[in-house]
């Protein structure tokens, strides 16, 4: 199945507000049901597995509302660990008014933080917004700024996946969501894909799991010559 770039509504803000608010309800939903919120958390696990660290920050980028870093801390307060969370989105009116994690208005591909400011960069369903050049400068952008790890939860591109996504058409709330959920599907990578553009960037070590429901986990650790 070949990957086909499309433009997807939420991003330009292509509806009206109620329209909009219920989309982010379906992704809601497609998060806590469907692995985007058990993907992030178990990728949060081998990293503390990995490192015997038991507190990390993290810097979520395109992060929205932030309703999948925040879900998934949540959930880790259980096995105790422990994420303090800064929100990046392209726009600020995307992220939440009210809380206590820390949110910041600017461009992902050009991160305004110095390096090894994070100990984690992480992403949730923004992958598959980019193209291979942009992913490969997000990352490498990602890489900079982490002290150990970049992490991505996001989709992988598959013949019934997007059967799958056609055939919720009825159970989504927005229109937004009966054009997006297909259009993600079809421009999401795969996993040989995103190996390479992780490989093209000097990632130390790259691990790739497939998790439930066609969510892709990419833990891509910083190289140990550039960490401090």
């Amino acid at each position: 199945m070949k990957r086909r770039p499309t433009t997807e509504l939420l991003d330009t803000d292509s509806g009206t507000a109620a329209e909009v608010a219920a989309s982010i309800r379906d992704l809601r939903w497609f998060n806590r049901w469907f692995g985007g919120i058990a993907t992030t958390r178990r990728l949060v696990e081998v990293v503390a597995r990995k490192t015997a660290k038991t507190r990390f920050s993290l810097l979520e980028v395109a992060a929205g509302e932030g309703y999948v870093p925040q879900s998934a801390g949540t959930q880790l307060e259980h096995s105790g660990l422990e994420l303090s969370i800064t929100l990046l989105d392209r726009v600020s009116t995307h992220l939440p008014k009210n809380g206590s994690m820390r949110k910041i208005a600017s461009d992902a591909l050009a991160l305004p933080f110095s390096d090894s400011t994070f100990d984690l960069v992480s992403s949730s369903l923004f992958f598959h917004h980019l193209s291979p050049k942009q992913v490969v400068q997000f990352a490498r952008e990602a890489l900079r700024v982490c002290r150990r790890a970049v992490l991505v939860n996001d989709l992988v591109r598959h013949p019934f996946h997007l059967a799958v996504a056609y055939a919720g058409t009825p159970l989504y709330r927005s229109r937004i969501t009966r054009h997006d959920a297909p259009a993600s599907v079809r421009q999401a990578y795969t996993i040989p894909e995103m190996q390479e553009m992780f490989q093209a960037v000097g990632a130390e070590n790259i691990e790739i799991q497939r998790h439930y429901f066609f969510r892709m986990g990419v833990i891509a650790w910083k190289p140990e010559a550039n960490k401090k």
